[in-house]
């Protein structure tokens, strides 16, 4: 397909069918890559994915999909369950990286939590992930934490990082 007959990315709002095998293939995918991470991850991105999916609550919970000639090509969530919420399952396949639309999707997630009445957005991500390291700082995340660990069976550094999401003062 030519670039001028392809169809554009569409953002679905929402669970969409087949959403929580193609967001794990993409999260297995990128961090055995990029971090070395093998089935233990990918096993709890489907099961925590797939719990969320089964809790989700409109208006406290957000969920996005990309959809790319009708395939999952990117993911974003807000977990509303806890305080604060947590910004999860934030990925994008190659073919979408570098188009805007991983910035859209923050962007978005963030005004669907400021809206759900979250105060705080917090979020796990990984040392080495510098497209997504600009991503966050941007958004105005600021780092709360890091930690070495091992428990995807590989060494990696882990670091929290939180969004204050009240309102400005007038």
């Amino acid at each position: 397909m030519s670039p001028d007959t392809a169809t554009a990315p569409l953002v679905v709002t929402g669970w969409t069918p087949g959403a929580i095998g193609r967001i794990a293939l993409l999260h297995a995918r990128h961090y055995a890559t990029s971090h070395g991470f093998g089935l233990a991850f990918e096993a709890r991105v489907a099961r925590e994915l797939a719990a969320f999916l089964t809790a989700f609550v409109p208006g406290r919970d957000h969920f996005a999909t990309i959809l790319l000639d009708g395939e999952v090509e990117g993911a974003i969530a807000v977990d509303g369950s806890g305080d604060p919420a947590r910004l999860r399952w934030f990925i994008l396949s190659e073919a979408l990286r570098g188009r805007g639309l991983g910035r859209r999707l923050l962007a978005e997630a963030i005004t669907a939590a400021r809206t759900g009445g979250h105060t705080r957005l917090r979020l796990s991500t990984l040392t080495g992930l510098d497209a997504a390291d600009r991503l966050y700082r941007d958004a105005g995340f600021r780092l709360e934490g890091e930690h070495a660990g091992a428990h995807w069976g590989t060494p990696a550094v882990e670091r929290t990082l939180v969004l204050d999401l009240a309102p400005p003062p007038r």
